[in-house]
């Protein structure tokens, strides 16, 4: 769906912003871009949308090379969110949300539609909020409101520059979950910029890690990238924490599970279906009083996690070889 050959980014002053990027995004996957300040991860995002020309290499949407279209009618294409959110003060909610359908030449009953259909999907209640203004909502609110406008024109591509930093951390994890489930509704082409490493391997498909200089150091799944750095830098990058991260995107592996055996299904009040993650689990275990955790396929239940099933799963997951 995207695809960034060769592509550099070299200021007049000599800086080195990205250099030679070969990326590729399937259709329908969302890639985070991630890495230190100043590593070029916001200058790629921006490239591929025109904001930034770039000096040498070729940007591929579908196809077509965006170099040769006209920036304006992409960017009308693509739908674009940022930290700063950016939505008109003087305008309502649902006002600031009918902006791009009208520009595409709706008509003010249609373009009212959509974005009350828009409000409804990213969890705001277009009877509650859409009269307001931008100031009387939270700023999740209104982050929510960005991610709602941007998806007005039904944009096949989606970019998102830091979409969640500017809230506190509880509202963060809120926001990720409620996109996570649009997306899975969806199925947008997502490229996503963020500086937090949690945030990356929680949300993306794939991760790219890009290093000091507009180097793309490693590009993978997050369990590739947790479990096997590519070099120093992104050992380094990810922390020495890397191994709980990995908790959060490794599936529970049946072979880990005990036997159901002589426990009551009924004193497994605590279950968690099979393709839950690890973390998932040994959160569940750690509410519990009984220490461990049931696990169902559907209705039907299949064995017994263990915080050593959970070690166990782990040590495996960490000795699997990189793809």
């Amino acid at each position: 769906m995207i695809r960034l050959s060769g592509v550099g980014k070299t200021y007049d002053d000599g800086t080195v912003a990205v250099h030679e990027l070969d990326l590729e995004v399937a259709e329908g996957e969302l890639v985070v871009l991630v890495g230190p300040s100043g590593c070029g991860k916001s200058t790629t995002l921006k490239m591929i949308n025109r904001l930034i020309e770039p000096t040498t290499g070729a940007i591929e949407i579908d196809g077509a090379d965006v170099t040769r279209s006209d920036p304006v009618k992409l960017r009308r294409g693509i739908g674009y969110v940022i930290q700063q959110i950016g939505l008109f003060p003087h305008q309502t909610i649902v006002a600031n949300v009918m902006t791009v359908p009208l520009l595409y030449g709706e008509s003010r009953s249609v373009a009212r539609q959509r974005a009350h259909e828009l409000l409804d999907l990213v969890g705001l209640d277009p009877a509650t909020y859409g009269d307001r203004y931008p100031h009387q909502l939270s700023g999740g609110q209104q982050q929510r409101v960005g991610v709602a406008r941007a998806l007005a024109a039904n944009p096949p591509v989606l970019l998102m520059d830091e979409p969640f930093g500017a809230v506190d951390p509880v509202v963060r994890i809120r926001l990720q979950d409620e996109f996570l489930r649009l997306q899975s509704e969806l199925a947008k082409t997502v490229v996503m910029v963020t500086h937090d490493i949690d945030e990356a391997v929680r949300m993306g498909d794939r991760v790219a890690v890009f290093a000091t200089g507009g180097r793309l150091a490693q590009y993978g799944t997050p369990a590739e990238l947790l479990g096997h750095p590519a070099d120093e830098f992104v050992e380094d990058f990810v922390g020495a924490t890397k191994g709980l991260r990995r908790l959060t995107v490794t599936q529970i592996d049946p072979s880990h599970l005990e036997s159901i055996d002589g426990v009551s299904t009924g004193d497994l009040a605590d279950t968690v279906d099979v393709t839950a993650t690890l973390e998932e689990a040994l959160t569940m275990i750690l509410r519990s009083d009984k220490g461990v955790v049931g696990v169902r396929d559907g209705a039907q239940f299949v064995g017994v996690l263990t915080p050593n099933g959970i070690h166990k799963a782990l040590r495996a997951s960490l000795a699997e070889p990189a793809a």
